[in-house]
């Protein structure tokens, strides 16, 4: 595939607005603050700027829960702050992307308050209810995303909605046709205003199954992951088609869906010329702890050859159709440098690492918030400290299945969404020179020696690394054209590969252990176009080194 696209010649930044810059004192932060940040995001390549949600919204999940789709919320400012936002970025050759969260809204939308009225308003089949079962329990024994039963009461009406999260975001019935008129004029009305394209989120649970029936319990709880009940249910991919045709078709925009559910084979159904979206994430390389669901407390070892086959999977299957998201970080994960890597692993050489891989691996590299600083875990003393309400959910599944509250808090720890949710680290200065009020979530405490001032002056931090990259990738054909190929695909220390084209080949290999790796004899020829390391290595890899070699071939 011949990359011609804008997006894919770009790398994409997203941005948690909440936590990024602060110019008002609230100690949440908001759109001035992004522009006044764009001159340091274009430095890093970012030719587009993922926002997640700045709509109206009750936050109940930061934003997630969205009671207008066509507005802002007060404390990120107004439409006209979104309107000179996506102005000045466009003066930078940057574009805005803006989330949508479509599979389910807030609680308190007009919507919702409209269907819950009674069974037979205008907006009564507008949502998914259901009557409680002979006994008066909820329909099915499904249990939601963040935990509790996916199902809840609703006097007012006397019967069950559907959320597969929270409570507060009840799902929306894709299958009534006004519903989608409704949504894909929402996310005109922002193409309209010149957004560059969308983040589509959760969007494998808007095809609900034909029949809603109880799933095999699979914890304590007597419960079954909503899920594996809903996931990428056959006849989705007519909503998408539809989706596509009426609101991104005919525009100079990209699309990404956020597809936990789709494997790497079905890929090919959903990006490309015949498919739905630019790009989708999957999540296969994200979650190489689990099997099955995303328990936090069932998280197992894994050997390297897991993540480097989850890579290679999503890379051959957007090879000559479609093309990939390559990420490590988003607001809903931990910290790389802490889930990819061991406890004692250097932080710093853990994000050069995974920064090689991120800008050579063929695809459009996605950085999150404080990624290129290398920005680390939290590990506060108590659940209460956590304002994540996936965390509290998996620490009370944590608690059922018999472990302790030291247990259940130490998974939570490794796992939480408030880990990428912190602010982010400006300087040394109080508050880490996010907010001059108190900041909304607590700054990590590392904010006085890791944080972007620090990295500007220093030539050998992750910042100066993730720029240098960034400049490789724009200017080495073979970065955005080239062929894929793994090496070394058995070796559990060092994931390694090429990129191909012509008589170019660029070779990436990494050491994701803390011993040295031994490399092949002659790995490693040509240029070093880039490492970790101050020296280039010899017949080993160092503790987490990372090295990108260009070579001329016969």
């Amino acid at each position: 595939m011949k990359a011609t696209h804008w997006w894919q010649n770009t790398a994409v930044y997203q941005i948690y607005p909440k936590s990024f810059n602060d110019t008002h004192g609230k100690g949440t932060g908001d759109l001035r603050g992004i522009t006044e940040k764009l001159d340091y995001l274009r430095s890093l390549g970012a030719g587009a700027l993922w926002l997640t949600p700045v709509y109206p919204s009750p936050m109940v999940d930061n934003g997630y829960d969205i009671s207008d789709y066509c507005g802002i919320h007060p404390d990120f400012g107004t439409l006209a702050d979104m309107e000179k936002l996506i102005a000045e970025a466009k003066k930078r050759g940057m574009r805005i992307v803006m989330d949508l969260v479509y599979n389910h809204t807030s609680d308190q939308h007009p919507w919702f308050l409209e269907s819950k009225k009674s069974r037979t308003n205008a907006k009564s089949d507008w949502y998914i209810w259901r009557d409680a079962k002979e006994d008066g329990s909820a329909p099915t024994n499904w249990r939601g995303i963040f935990g509790g039963s996916a199902w809840t009461y609703s006097e007012e009406r006397g019967q069950y909605y559907l959320h597969t999260f929270a409570e507060a975001q009840p799902d929306l019935n894709w299958e009534n046709p006004e519903v989608r008129e409704a949504l894909f004029a929402a996310a005109n009305f922002w193409l309209a205003k010149g957004v560059g394209g969308f983040r589509i989120d959760a969007i494998t649970y808007i095809k609900k199954p034909a029949v809603f029936a109880d799933g095999e319990p699979d914890a304590a709880d007597g419960m079954t992951s909503v899920h594996d009940m809903t996931a990428n249910t056959p006849g989705i991919l007519d909503f998408l088609h539809e989706f596509r045709a009426r609101v991104f078709d005919g525009h100079d925009i990209f699309t990404v869906g956020e597809a936990n559910g789709v494997t790497p084979e079905e890929l090919p159904l959903w990006v490309g010329e015949n498919g739905v979206f630019s790009m989708l994430f999957e999540f296969s390389h994200v979650l190489v702890p689990y099997e099955g669901g995303e328990c936090w407390h069932k998280a197992q070892p894994w050997p390297l050859t897991k993540l480097k086959r989850a890579l290679t999977a999503s890379q051959h299957a957007t090879a000559n159709e479609g093309w990939f998201p390559i990420y490590f970080e988003n607001h809903d994960r931990a910290r790389s440098v802490n889930y990819f890597f061991s406890k004692g692993a250097d932080k710093k050489l853990a994000a050069k690492a995974l920064a090689a891989v991120l800008f050579t691996l063929r695809g459009t590299p996605f950085i999150y918030e404080g990624e290129e600083l290398g920005m680390t875990n939290v590990a506060w003393d108590s659940i209460d400290a956590y304002d994540d309400i996936s965390s509290h959910g998996q620490y009370a599944l944590a608690l059922e299945d018999g472990f302790s509250k030291e247990e259940a808090l130490g998974f939570v720890h490794f796992n939480s969404r408030d880990n990428a949710r912190t602010p982010m680290q400006w300087t040394a200065e109080r508050h880490a020179g996010f907010t001059s009020g108190t900041p909304w979530l607590p700054v990590n405490e590392n904010y006085r020696t890791l944080n972007a001032a620090a990295e500007e002056k220093d030539a050998d931090s992750v910042l100066h690394f993730y720029r240098h990259l960034a400049k490789l990738r724009e200017t080495i054909p073979a970065l955005l054209d080239g062929v894929y190929e793994e090496l070394l695909e058995e070796n559990e220390q060092i994931y390694a590969f090429s990129r191909t084209l012509g008589k170019t080949r660029i070779k990436t290999a990494v050491n994701f252990s803390t011993k040295d790796a031994a490399l092949p004899a002659d790995f490693l020829r040509g240029t070093r176009l880039a490492g970790s390391y101050a020296d280039a290595p010899t017949t080993s890899l160092r503790p987490l080194e990372a090295v990108i070699y260009e070579e001329e071939i016969q």
